[in-house]
Parts: structure tokens; C-alpha cells; sequence
């Protein structure tokens, strides 16, 4: 059955050519020069296998909620997670969809020059333009009202969004959004985990933007709970 991802209407970039790629649980939704769709899913099976057959030998790598070290032979993306969640503190597939778009993304980069890569909210970009990029959060007021403006000379980057009201994901918070740029995707989604999981009401937020904001290359961060919004950093926020 098809996941509903209706918030990637926010996701705004007219001058590039957008698809899908899936691959089983992994649905990407990809903005490039041209329709790379082919390229993307092979990518994503070879990522997919690399972890399968990882976690075959480490279970603990798909269980734990804390960080864990690379243990034996591990393919450049179990590494990358195991980095990402050990700075933040969280377990290490609290970067995989961040470490799938950035992974996939970079790949891509070998047939286009800039490319967008949203997995379930987290987001992998390298852009010649400027970009917005509208932020869904729920039920909250602020939800499709707010986005981000994102400098091309800032890219490549990761601008992920955890939540506590909106998808499947785990996230022991109650925010509607919580969001997070780094320079590597998989670290803002692990960040964005971490973020998502210290707010679990309005009085929350403030500590919260203010400890994700000194781990190591987080530029921007940012907390939607209701009509409370919360950022810290260098992020510059926008009406749609």
C-alpha cells in the first residue's frame, strides 16, 4: 500500500524533473536534472542489502535506542549511522533515512548536477539555486504556513524533521515538527530524533533548541508544538 506523503507538495523546485523511487519499506521522492528513477532504485537496493546483511550479523545495530560502535566489517553506511547517532545520542537508525537520501543523493550527483532527495521528511540537497522549502507539522496552525529559505552556497545539506504527531517513526516527544540542518544528512536526522524526543511540552523547547544547537556543524534548529515555534541558529524562516 502506498504511503501518503501528501506533505511533499511542500517541497517546492520547478526547475527540476521529480519521481519516486521505492524499494520495499524505502520511498524516496527525488527532484534532479532529469528522471534518474532507474539509477535511484538500484542504488537503494544496493544500500538496502548493504544493511540487511549488517544487521543479519549485529542485530543490536536495528534494536538499540543509544549509540553503538561499528562492530566486523561494516559497508561505509553502517559507519556513517554509528558516526551520526554517536553524536547525537541516539541508536544508529535514527539516521537511516537521512543517511538513504544523502547515500542515494551523493550517487545521483555522478549524472546531475543538484538534486533533492526527501525520505519520509528528512532531506538531502544540492542546489544551484536558492530553495524554499514549506514545513509540515500536523495539526499545528503553523503547518504549511512557514518554510525554509535555503542559500545554494550552502548546499549540500541535510534538512531533516522528526516528530512526535505526524508518521510511524520513533519518537518518545509530543512536537509536531522538530527540525534540524547540518551539513550531512545523516547527522541532522539523528539530531532531529534526538531534538524530537527532549520535547514533550511547550516548556521544552527552549533547552532543547539550545542543546542540539552545540553538537558539532548543526547550523539551524528548529521546534513546532501547536502555535508554539521555537528556532535557534542560522536557519532563516519565511511565510508560504
Amino acid at each position: 500500500m502506498e504511503t501518503n506523503r501528501f506533505y511533499r507538495e511542500y517541497i517546492h523546485a520547478k526547475d527540476l524533473v521529480f519521481f519516486k523511487a521505492s524499494v520495499e519499506q524505502t520511498d524516496l521522492y527525488i527532484g534532479a536534472g532529469a528522471n534518474l528513477e532507474e539509477k535511484a532504485v538500484a542504488f537503494i537496493k544496493e544500500y538496502r542489502q548493504q544493511l540487511t546483511e549488517y544487521i543479519k550479523r549485529h542485530p543490536e545495530f536495528l534494536h538499540s535506542l543509544v549509540p553503538v560502535e561499528v562492530r566486523g566489517f561494516a559497508p561505509p553506511i553502517v559507519a556513517d549511522m554509528c558516526n551520526a547517532s554517536s553524536l547525537a545520542g541516539v541508536g544508529p537508525m535514527a539516521a537511516v533515512a537521512g543517511a538513504m537520501s544523502k547515500f542515494v543523493g551523493q550517487r545521483l550527483l555522478e549524472f546531475t548536477d543538484e538534486v533533492i532527495v526527501e525520505n519520509g521528511g528528512d532531506i538531502f540537497l544540492k542546489s544551484n539555486a536558492d530553495r524554499v522549502i514549506g514545513i509540515y507539522a500536523g495539526n499545528s496552525p503553523l503547518s504549511g504556513k512557514i518554510a525554509l529559505k535555503i542559500s545554494k552556497d550552502k548546499t549540500p545539506c541535510g534538512i531533516c524533521t522528526s516528530s512526535g504527531t505526524v508518521g510511524h517513526s520513533l519518537s518518545f516527544g509530543r512536537s509536531d515538527a522538530a527540525l534540524v540542518i547540518h551539513p550531512d544528512a545523516s547527522v541532522a536526522d539523528a539530531c532531529a530524533t534526538a531534538l524530537g524526543n527532549m520535547v514533550k511540552r511547550k516548556e521544552d523547547i527552549e533547552e532543547a533548541l539550545s542543546h542540539i544547537s552545540r553538537i558539532s556543524g548543526v547550523r539551524g534548529v528548529l521546534v513546532i508544538m501547536g502555535e508554539a515555534i521555537g528556532a535557534i541558529g542560522d536557519i532563516e524562516i519565511c511565510r508560504i
